[in-house]
């Protein structure tokens, strides 16, 4: 399976035979230029919608004509299985900016979690529906998301092999939220790939937890 970082939370997961989901698609320019990242140009199959804001939602400018799956629940599609496990946007159980769906994506014998806009620490409840993670797409930004210090307890409580960080603030996002180096201090075994694409099969699963940085495509 190969996962091209698009920018902000959505990415690319491309199976070993070509059947392609994309996660909470951004609106292009959107919040008046906030989302500085140009048009979606992948094709999907599958899109993932976490929950029903601008920066994640835009499913109708991915091309492809893609299924759209944006609920609770068990899913199946074009041969991928995604399971949709209830959280919120927010500490205060949604009241304040609603609620969230986590995504756990299986691609090729890898789980892939993708967090979406979690606000809070996973219950262990919640973490017991997503089950095994192989890699976790977590935010790491804060202000509309859990922080750096929030992002790591994340990681603890599903302990995936890769980490990879998404949602944080870059020349192109100029949302208020910190920058990917806020988490990676004092994280160990980090690697910046220098591009926005990596490969992962489940052979090549690390021993060891690895943080992986991916540079956004647009």
């Amino acid at each position: 399976m190969k996962i091209k970082f698009l920018g902000h939370a959505t990415f690319l997961l491309t199976a070993a035979d070509g059947t392609a989901v994309i996660t909470d698609p951004y609106e292009p320019h959107g919040f008046g230029g906030a989302i500085g990242h140009g048009p979606i140009q992948d094709r999907a199959d599958i899109v993932t919608v976490s929950h029903d804001h601008a920066d994640h939602n835009h499913a109708r400018g991915v091309p492809g004509n893609p299924q759209v799956i944006q609920s609770v629940g068990e899913h199946a599609a074009k041969g991928v299985s995604i399971t949709g496990v209830p959280t919120h946007h927010d500490s205060s159980g949604g009241s304040q900016r609603g609620h969230n769906i986590v995504f756990v994506i299986a691609v090729d014998g890898v789980r892939v979690c993708h967090l979406g806009d979690l606000g809070h620490p996973l219950t262990q409840d919640q973490a017991k529906a997503l089950g095994e993670v192989d890699v976790l797409l977590v935010p790491v930004g804060g202000t509309f998301t859990v922080d750096a210090t929030g992002a790591s307890a994340v990681v603890q409580a599903l302990d995936p092999k890769i980490v990879i960080p998404m949602h944080f603030k870059t020349p192109k996002v100029k949302l208020p939220l910190a920058p990917v180096d806020t988490f990676l201090a004092g994280q160990s075994n980090v690697r910046r790939a220098g591009a926005s694409e990596v490969e992962i099969t489940r052979d090549t699963l690390p021993a060891h937890r690895e943080i992986i940085v991916l540079e956004p495509a647009f």
